[in-house]
């Protein structure tokens, strides 16, 4: 019979107990049903008794938690959650990537919230060019808006392009009502939301107007070179090759692009072949492109979206 081992942690006495295990202990349950280990909280003490695995995986558990308050960050169910995961996987420290700011406003932090949010962070910051492939909520999108926001207010980039394609539109675009700014806007819109979430509404409405931040269908870009720009390539399972390679070949000097895409949602007709696929295959071993594959794993909406996107993707790995 292995024998139990028995590690104590002193919780520091500028954070209450409640800050670490929650209103009701919800936390502490939470920890306590993903580990064997016994789980004693008395004062400001935790006495863990267990094996020596779950012990060590316990106490480094809480260490990071204890750490994640110390840098000012209040604990959730999906924090704790998350590092729990992290912790029993070996993966990362929960202190290293849930602490990770892309962008701060209005005292609200942006940052990665899995470890492969985090991986796609780091991507982005060091390639030109990152594809980031992934299901609905993993944060593709989200999160490469906010280092755009950021790179454009540390002037890193002289402007920010956002362009999808608009191929939900298809022939119908040209029976709709309006301009075709007021045709295109709902499919621009989700861009538009996100920006808001970033930026204060009458400074983005300037830059806008002075065409420093740019939200386009994607058939305007052909023809440009942009230069000391950060673009964002959203919804990207919906180019089509010729599409893709004519996006790519925009690039210019001092710029950076990020692609975003589910290809598991394509909406072309049917036959039609997705860019993003296709450029899988072909972009490979060159310097400055990085692939990322977020999985359900990162879908930070409700719990049950992850449990929704697995279902998917099960089903269609049995079809």
């Amino acid at each position: 019979m292995a024998t139990k081992e028995r590690v104590k942690i002193l919780v520091p006495g500028h954070h209450p107990m409640v800050s670490l295990v929650g209103q009701r202990d919800e936390l502490l349950k939470l920890i306590e049903g993903a580990f064997q280990a016994d789980i004693l909280v008395r004062g400001n003490e935790i006495t863990i008794s267990g094996n020596k695995d779950e012990t060590e995986r316990l106490s480094t558990l809480f260490e990071e938690l204890i750490g994640l308050l110390e840098q000012g960050q209040a604990l959730s169910a999906h924090a704790v959650e998350q590092s729990i995961d992290m912790v029993k996987g070996d993966e990362a420290r929960p202190r290293d990537v849930l602490t990770d700011a892309v962008l701060v406003h209005r005292g609200k932090s942006i940052r990665p919230k899995t470890v492969g949010q985090k991986r796609y962070v780091d991507a982005i910051r060091r390639s030109t060019i990152t594809f980031s492939i992934g299901p609905a909520g993993s944060g593709k999108t989200y999160l490469a808006m906010a280092a755009a926001v950021r790179a454009l207010q540390q002037k890193e980039v002289a402007r920010v392009i956002l362009c999808r394609p608009a191929v939900e539109a298809g022939e119908k675009l040209g029976f709709l009502p309006g301009t075709l700014y007021e045709k295109i806007n709902p499919y621009m819109r989700p861009l538009y939301d996100a920006l808001y979430d970033m930026m204060d509404p009458e400074a983005l409405g300037r830059l806008i107007e002075r065409g420093t931040v740019e939200i386009s269908p994607l058939a305007f870009m052909r023809g440009r070179t942009l230069n000391d720009s950060f673009i964002i390539l959203d919804e990207a399972q919906n180019t089509t090759p010729e599409q893709m390679k004519m996006f790519l070949t925009r690039l210019g000097f001092g710029s950076k692009v990020v692609v975003t895409g589910d290809i598991t949602q394509i909406d072309l007709p049917a036959g039609s072949h997705s860019g993003l696929n296709i450029v899988r295959e072909i972009l490979t071993d060159i310097g400055g492109l990085e692939f990322v594959y977020l999985t359900s794993k990162d879908v930070v909406r409700h719990k049950i979206v992850q449990e929704i996107v697995e279902a998917y993707r099960r089903f269609d790995e049995d079809r």
